[in-house]
Order: C-alpha cells, then structure tokens, then sequence
C-alpha cells in the first residue's frame, strides 16, 4: 500500500483533523482561531477571477416582499411586522456551472434574496432546497472542488463527485432530492426557496426564537426529465433568463408565499436531531409553516451587469429582529461570502447602486479600492472611534442581539459521530411514488456514468441503509442504462 504523504497548511503544518471545525460543543459556535478553516474558506474566494467561485449563472429580478400575517410576538424586525411592504431583489442561479453553462442543467438552484429594510439590507442566502450537502464548513471548498472542473481533463468529474458522496453519508440528503425530480425545475418561477439555514427570531424583550424561512411557489412545481432538458439545451442555453425576464415583461409576476417554521429557544436541546444541522429538515408536524406574506418580483433590471451580476448577497447582513444560530456552516459563510465580495467586485463593493442600503448609512471604514464617497461619519474630525466628536456616529445599544447559548470544550468534534444520515432521507423516498422513484434511479445511473465499480459500491452502501428499494432500483437502473453488474449488499454489510 502507497504511503500517503502528510495534509499541510501552506505554511507546512501538519493538519491533525480536515473533516470537522473547531468549535466550543458538538453544536458550535465555531472558533475565530480555527486558522486552517479560515485559510480554506479564504483560499476558496481566489480561487477564480472574475465570476462567482460558485452560482456563476444566475438571472434575477427586483419586486416587493409584502407581510400580511403577525410574527410580531418573535420578531421586532420591521420589515416582518404586519402590513409592512418591502423592496427587493433576487438572484436565482446554478450551482456548479459557469457563466457560459446552460441553464437547464440538473443542479442545486440558488435562491438568493436583498430586502432593502429601513433599518438596513436583510440578506437571506438560501437554495432550492432545504437542506445542503455538508454540515460543516471545512469541507466546503472540497465539496465544490468535486462540481468544478477536473484540473487535467478540465472536463466534470463524476468519480470525483461520488466518490466525494460515497465517503461522506451527510450529502445523501440533498443527493436524493438532487436526483429527484425537484433537481431540474423547468423555469425559476417553478421552485421553491429555502433559507435552509437555521436563523434565529428575537423581539423587544429579548426572548430567542428559532426560525426557518420557506417560500413557497405559487406557479406551481414542474420538471424537467434528463431527456426534456437536454432537448431545451438544444433550442437554448438561457432558457431560465428568457422565462423569468419574459413573464415579467408580460406583466405575470411570479410570486412565492412567505411561510417561516419557529422553535423556542429550548426546544433545541430536546430534539432527536441537531436543529442546526444543514443536512436535517425540520418535521412540519413538529414546528407547522406559518404563513407571512408574499414575495412578487415585478421589475426587470436595466442592465443586467450593474443590477444583476454585481448584486452581493451575504448571510451576514442582518437587520434588528433578526440574528443567526450555532448553524456551522451558516456562521462560515457569515465570513466568506463578504470576503468573496471584497475580492470580486473591490472593498467598498456595498457601495454599488444595487447593493446600497436604501437607509442613511455612518461608518468608520477608510481608503482602499473603490472609496468614491469618502468618510461616512458625517464629521472629517471622526475618522476613528471612540471619539468625543459632535455629530459623529454611536453605538445603538437596542440593536444588540440576546445572548447566544453556547457550551462544551473547544476541540474538533467528529460530525459524524452520532448522526442519523438516513432517518430523513428514509421519509423523503418514501413520499415518492413508483413513478417519482423510477426517475430518481434512472438520474442516478445516468449521473453514475464512467464511475470505478469500488466507488458505485460503496454508494451502494448507502442506498441499502436508506430503503432497500433505492439500492436495487439504483442497481436495476445501472444495468438498464450502462450493463454494470456487482453482487447486491446483504443486510449485514449495510449494517456495518
């Protein structure tokens, strides 16, 4: 066997653990001194020029987010307090592909949305499902590495892919509802948003609530088969951009009704499942949807570079009312994502028309790139803080956020240990019918194309310990489509 040469920071360090964060508890938050997962997230943002490391292809939109019911109990964020009417954007887009790629391809779709409040941009950064393929931060970089191109072929890897997935049963979630029938909708307008994140509720008196934010289509889910979006790539590649910007020009705005699902504070420590785990969703019976409002988007851009593609959405705009949880890879995309903005578009990217809160802004921030507007302290004499001068920016003791409950050791706990990988997929195959999971074999297979016989068995494997249909209808499906024979897994091996 070949000795494998030791993991190393850039600097030449020796790597101890890749796989999990640095965090205080099982549950997080995670450590500012966490260097390695800094230096990766950091890294990840440089590592392409000019367009997004990820959601390269995107098509987008401005309108409205109008709340019609009371969550004023949870929240004091005034743009969610009833009859509140609140301008917008949004940026739909493909995951892997770059700019060039087309747009019916099956993919995660991002769902990303700017609220211009009148106490700042609320930024809700989600995708069009619920849940995502990793649950902690470090592997981010190397989950995206298995989308992008193989650095010698510069072709798409499917080893690569399920080799990643095959060793990582965290991903199976959002792999099942990927190779499902929701991973191709046929327009943006025909899925739903996700803030998939758990965020956090609080109101004047300080009481926390959890949150999740769901918006829900009312165009009603259609898709695509493989074949059906293989057909429309050879009509057109932009397939989404001419439905989203034609129904807008016909004056048929889409619209999405706002629903959130709410956990006390406590509850957290009582659920089977980690709240703040990625891959999980939370049971409807346990935590209802409530309906909010509704979001309509009824304006098309002037032009589509300065409103659209230098539009930056980051998780870590946030506005009183509203604040985030122990979610790991939530609290490293509050990081990340305002770094990749800062790198792409310049350090004053907040600056841009579109990314501008409509609000007065006052800061401390100087020079660098892109400083057109000088200080915004209102005072040349207040360029630092504290200070004594007049009329010079304060702190706003109101908008502080309660204290977040945190505890444990601080060390790299395995996110794996003690996970339930399979419960939820479990009850999500079994909501499909013959026909649904026909498909879902058969976008599997085809996606399995060319992959090494040790890696398809070992995802196997994983199938099996979800529902041994979905490992013999993989398997049916995989000799139909490419001949690939192998012995099916027998319960003790899916048990080990």
């Amino acid at each position: 066997m070949t000795t494998r040469p030791p993991l190393t920071t850039t600097a030449g360090s020796a790597v101890p653990d890749n796989q999990n964060s640095l965090t205080a508890g099982p549950r997080g938050g995670i450590m500012l001194q966490d260097y390695q997962l800094l230096e990766k997230l950091a890294h990840q943002n440089r590592e392409r020029i000019p367009e997004r490391v990820v959601h390269a292809k995107g098509w987008g939109a401005h309108g409205t987010l109008t709340i019609t019911g009371d969550i004023s109990r949870y929240t004091k964020a005034s743009c969610l307090q009833p009859g509140a009417v609140t301008p917008m954007l949004a940026r739909f887009s493909t995951v892997a592909g770059e700019q060039g790629a087309a747009d019916h391809e099956r993919d995660v779709r991002g769902f990303a949305l700017k609220f211009y409040t009148k106490e700042g941009n609320w930024d809700l950064v989600g995708n069009n499902t619920p849940v995502f393929f990793i649950r902690d931060p470090y592997k981010f970089p190397d989950f995206i590495h298995t989308q992008k191109r193989h650095p010698k072929t510069n072709m798409r890897s499917a080893t690569a892919m399920w080799d990643y997935w095959s060793l990582s049963p965290e991903a199976l979630h959002q792999v099942t509802i990927l190779m499902s029938d929701r991973g191709l909708p046929v327009t943006p307008m025909n899925m739903n948003g996700y803030g998939s994140h758990t965020y956090s509720f609080w109101n004047d008196a300080g009481e926390r609530h959890w949150v999740k934010f769901h918006f829900k289509t009312q165009q009603g889910h259609k898709h695509y088969t493989n074949e059906e979006g293989e057909a429309v790539i050879g009509r057109t590649r932009e397939g989404y951009q001419e439905a989203l910007y034609g129904a807008i020009e016909d004056k048929a705005f889409p619209r999405w009704t706002v629903q959130v699902q709410i956990m006390p504070e406590l509850d957290a420590e009582k659920t089977g499942y980690n709240p703040f785990d990625l891959t999980k969703v939370w049971p409807h019976g346990d935590y209802p949807p409530i309906e909010i409002g509704v979001m309509e988007l009824n304006r098309n851009p002037d032009n589509y570079f300065a409103e659209i593609e230098s539009a930056a959405f980051s998780p870590s705009n946030i506005v009183p009312g509203i604040g985030f949880s122990p979610d790991k890879v939530l609290q490293a995309r509050i990081f990340s994502y305002a770094d990749a903005h800062r790198y792409r578009l310049g350090t004053h990217y907040e600056q841009l028309p579109v990314n501008q809160p409509k609000c007065p802004v006052h800061h401390y921030n100087r020079d660098g790139n892109m400083n057109h507007f000088g200080l915004r302290s209102g005072n040349p004499d207040a360029y630092y803080e504290p200070n004594t001068v007049l009329g010079s920016p304060a702190e706003v003791p109101s908008a502080k956020e309660p204290p977040l409950r945190i505890d444990g050791a601080m060390a790299r706990f395995n996110h794996r240990d003690g996970n339930d990988d399979y419960g939820q997929v479990t009850a999500l195959f079994n909501l499909f019918d013959a026909d649904q999971k026909a498909r879902l074999f058969s976008n599997i297979a085809a996606a399995m194309n060319g992959v090494p016989s040790d890696i398809i068995e070992r995802q196997m494997v994983h199938f099996v310990r979800v529902h041994a249909d979905y490992e013999a209808g993989v398997r049916t499906a995989l000799k139909a489509a490419h001949g690939y024979e192998a012995n099916t897994i027998s319960e003790g091996e899916a048990a080990e």
